[in-house]
């Protein structure tokens, strides 16, 4: 049965409760929220938007995979999904990350364009690897900052990631700052993020609202048992969606779910490995004489990228013999030219990626301890579908072309009547009544 068919399922809130979940979320100037200042509304003729009482919604549900959408264990999602628009081809983009997919979903371009080839990279400057998590590695406009700043709105992001909020920094004209974090994940659960997205939405009618929920993910990586049984990503998956349940309650019983388009997807899905499936690129690089210290290795659990550090005359040279050596390593699944993935100089000199069942860990055997990885092809299929309350929205529609992550941005730009000729993606037009 389905949970709106119950409207009194789960505790009420008190508004003490409600802003305590809430974390940081307040009015302009309160601890944790950037509220930037909106220019005159101007309209770029002759394009136009499709309404003018429309609220879009970009909902991330980390590290979902497709198989996850079903009845029993997404009843809100599930729902939402038949009565919307369902895209049943859908993918992320390569390296199949966080910030490379987020990155895509609001800029609508690759990452050679928007600077976000993965999560971490190697950072020739610095001598190391790190995670992009800066404001300034995000190198492309997103729909954030252009519905704000071409169409005069508000917009809004509410990221449970602590790397995802400081990415996206400066983006939107209202920012949740993930709060509280969760020690080791740094990340706010899901609970946390639901209710600081309807506060929000409270205080600031944003017309654009980026969210990411991070439980699914975050605990999906942790769980040992996600070879066989997943019992805490089954739990995370259940109670992410009855939160997504009580955002309906909220936008209906404040009469926002007719304004609402919800697009709903998952940035990559999840893979889990046995403990001694484990690829140490880098021990297989420091035990050749030809290959020890020529190589800064950024990883990605289910991917590795490679960057040579030598004399550019031993470039070629050098990565002919890590192919050699990286493709023979058990466990290793495909070598790729980064060009081959539209990554852009910051995706290194190689690529690799691992089969199914496997992790990288780096730079030591158990450095990467945890069971649950992505980043490999076998993760790149995503949960995708449109759905919501509106009345552009087109009810019941089961739609086979593929779709990307990328398809996202122009999609938003779309509604909001803004150019996206220029992106990478194409609008998921299919979904609505235009």
């Amino acid at each position: 049965m389905c949970r709106d068919d119950h409207p009194t399922h789960g505790p009420t809130l008190t508004r003490r409760e409600a802003l305590a979940g809430a974390g940081r979320v307040a009015a302009a100037g309160a601890v944790g929220v950037t509220l930037l200042a909106e220019p005159a509304r101007v309209w770029a003729d002759p394009v136009r938007p499709v309404a003018d009482d429309l609220d879009v919604y970009v909902i991330v549900t980390d590290g979902m995979r497709p198989d996850e959408l079903g009845a029993a264990q997404a009843p809100t999602l599930h729902r939402w999904a038949a009565e919307g628009t369902r895209f049943t081809d859908a993918s992320s983009i390569m390296i199949a990350e966080t910030l490379p997919n987020h990155a895509a979903m609001v800029t609508g371009v690759l990452p050679h364009r928007n600077g976000v080839p993965a999560n971490a990279i190697w950072d020739r400057a610095a001598g190391t690897d790190r995670t992009l998590d800066r404001p300034d590695d995000l190198r492309a406009p997103t729909v954030l900052d252009r519905i704000r700043t071409e169409a005069g709105l508000t917009t809004a992001s509410v990221l449970s990631k602590d790397y995802l909020h400081g990415l996206f920094s400066g983006r939107a004209s209202v920012q949740w700052a993930p709060f509280p974090l969760v020690p080791i994940t740094d990340h706010s659960l899901d609970w946390f993020t639901v209710e600081a997205l309807k506060r929000t939405i409270t205080d600031h009618a944003p017309r654009m609202t980026f969210v990411n929920l991070g439980d699914m993910d975050r605990f999906g990586h942790m769980d040992l048992s996600g070879t066989s049984l997943r019992l805490a990503r089954n739990q995370a998956v259940f109670n992410s969606d009855h939160k997504l349940w009580d955002l309906e309650q909220f936008l209906r019983a404040t009469g926002r779910w007719e304004r609402s388009v919800l697009i709903v997807l998952a940035d990559h899905g999840m893979d889990w490995s046995e403990p001694l499936r484990l690829i140490s690129a880098a021990g297989a690089i420091d035990a050749d004489p030809v290959l020890r210290g020529r190589f800064g290795i950024a990883q990605n659990g289910g991917a590795d990228t490679f960057t040579h550090l030598g004399p550019a005359a031993e470039r070629d040279a050098s990565l002919a013999r890590l192919r050699e050596v990286i493709g023979g390593l058990p466990g290793v699944h495909r070598l790729y030219d980064p060009a081959e993935l539209s990554l852009g100089e910051r995706g290194g000199d190689l690529v690799a990626t691992c089969h199914p069942g496997w992790r990288f860990s780096d730079p030591t055997p158990f450095s990467n301890p945890i069971p649950g990885n992505h980043g490999h092809e076998v993760t790149l299929g995503i949960p995708f579908f449109i759905g919501g309350g509106h009345r552009i929205v087109r009810r019941g529609a089961v739609v086979d072309r593929p779709v990307r992550t990328l398809d996202v941005a122009p999609t938003v730009a779309r509604l909001f009547g803004l150019d996206h000729g220029g992106m990478d993606g194409r609008p998921a037009l299919e979904a609505f009544h235009l």
